[in-house]
């Protein structure tokens, strides 16, 4: 059978290679383009990633909410009870529906969508079967059918990692943990990155007995340490129980089928020492992710792979191979669905629309955690601006204040805001806040650090009151210039 050609093929039909397919058919509707996905469309983001998480996290927020209801006067425990089950099944099928909405707007771009023929459950979004395989230069296979593309993109994306300990085998990943038919009532969940702290927070909000076991002294290390202490201390007012420089050995099943984990905590100048925790119905690992690239036989395509199975790309996502792209988590930077939907576009522009230097900027990605309460933040960390241009040439502004909405409520949780300006004019390199809302104040706030805003303007700027966003337009109101 001859080989199907094509001028852009794109391997993975996650948000990163189906947004610059989708581009490349609006810059040049006369391209022949084709979307190879080995599962369901959307990828990680739409089927175990972002979307059901969020959902997830509305879920628990909605809790919350419940329990703050009487100090609203309102009588809510007598329907105070909730259907894990009913949930599960509204979520999956929202997330079905997105699935047909993404074939369906390939079909409407002249989009030829090429599925794997083998098919699972979720496990198959991590999974090699039915994906592609490279034959040559610029050619793939996929089930013994061969293709050919004058450019072709790898956007495959990346999977939960395991450790590599006894018992890891009967645990979770974040995969799997939307696949739990049952809300258990006692979680362990190892790991300090966001992931991490999403599932757990959403799991103690939901009435799980949770805890979270961190390597190190602290979470989400990579973020700005005041914004991770904060984080730190909410949770733990909370309730949240976090288990921290604990290093897992082993997980073992006891006779009641339910989950032993074995540790080493190694605190600073102290002795290591061993410890247990006992009766978990699950444990969930969220320890790192990496590459889906072992069976793609890159080796015949020419694309070089750093020691942890990334591809490696410019800045223009082009691989060590001619007319060969990567964009999104198997590149291992900036592991976000917007970064790769961006990167993707760019691409698009630069080879199909005659826009040679079009590439994206990593400078200042946005992002949130939603955790509880979320954070968000956008821009440089105190240390990496201090590291950058010398503490002696940065100025901070922080605030912390309780929300409104908790002025009726028993519980009292705090926002925290940080921004972080380069002298002399205190241009915001970095902007951090924790808090209710935080997740949907930080976009158009985002849109001023990236176009260069200082303090002073943010100074210039009425105040919407009352909001908590209010405060970093009122930070120190007056005093920066």
């Amino acid at each position: 059978m001859a080989k199907q050609f094509f001028n852009y093929l794109v391997i993975g039909g996650g948000s990163g290679g189906i947004a610059s397919a989708r581009r490349a058919a609006l810059l040049q509707p006369s391209l022949k383009i084709a979307v190879i996905e080995k599962s369901r469309p959307g990828g990680t983001c739409v089927n175990v990633g972002c979307v059901p998480k969020k959902v997830m996290f509305m879920t628990a927020a909605v809790n919350e909410a419940l329990h703050d209801a009487k100090d609203y006067g309102f009588d809510v425990s007598k329907k105070n009870q909730f259907d894990w089950a009913m949930l599960k099944e509204k979520r999956d099928a929202y997330v079905k529906r997105l699935n047909g909405i993404y074939k369906n707007n390939l079909a409407k771009d002249n989009i030829t969508y090429i599925e794997g023929t083998t098919r699972h459950s979720i496990d198959s979004i991590s999974s090699s079967s039915g994906a592609a395989t490279f034959t040559g230069p610029h050619t793939v296979s996929v089930d013994g059918v061969e293709y050919e593309g004058e450019h072709i993109l790898i956007a495959v994306g990346g999977t939960p990692t395991l450790p590599n300990i006894p018992g890891a085998e009967m645990c979770d990943t974040s995969d799997q943990f939307f696949e739990w038919e049952t809300l258990p009532e006692k979680v362990l969940v190892v790991g300090a990155g966001y992931i991490a702290v999403e599932i757990a927070g959403i799991l103690h909000n939901l009435g799980v007995d949770t805890t979270l076991v961190a390597r190190r002294g602290a979470i989400l290390r990579t973020f700005d340490e005041d914004v991770a202490k904060n984080l730190m201390s909410e949770m733990s007012d909370a309730g949240q129980k976090v288990q921290y420089h604990t290093t897992p050995d082993a997980i073992e099943k006891a006779e009641d089928g339910t989950f032993t984990f074995k540790g080493t905590v190694r605190e600073p100048e102290q002795e290591p020492k061993q410890i247990t925790l006992e009766g978990f119905e699950k444990v969930l690992f969220a320890i790192g992710r990496h590459p889906l690239t072992e069976t793609l036989g890159l080796d015949k395509a020419g694309v070089d792979m750093d020691n942890r199975g990334h591809i490696l790309v410019d800045e223009y996502q082009q691989t060590s191979a001619e007319r060969v792209y990567a964009v999104g988590d198997v590149c291992g930077k900036a592991l976000l669905t917007p970064v790769a939907i961006a990167a993707g576009r760019h691409l698009s522009h630069r080879l199909f629309n005659k826009e040679a230097d079009r590439k994206l900027d990593y400078k200042n990605i946005p992002t949130v955690v939603f955790s509880h309460p979320p954070i968000g933040t956008i821009g440089l960390t105190q240390a990496e601006a201090e590291e950058k241009y010398g503490a002696e040439n940065i100025k901070i502004y922080q605030s912390k204040f309780t929300n409104m909405y908790f002025a009726m409520t028993t519980r009292k949780p705090k926002t925290y805001m940080k921004l972080i300006c380069k002298l002399p004019e205190e241009q915001i390199v970095g902007l951090h806040v924790v808090g209710l809302g935080a997740d949907e104040m930080l976009q158009g706030f985002s849109v001023a650090v990236v176009s260069g805003a200082t303090k002073k303007q943010f100074d210039s700027t009425v105040a919407i009151h009352p909001t908590s966003a209010e405060e970093f337009v009122t930070m120190n109101w007056g005093l920066s210039v």
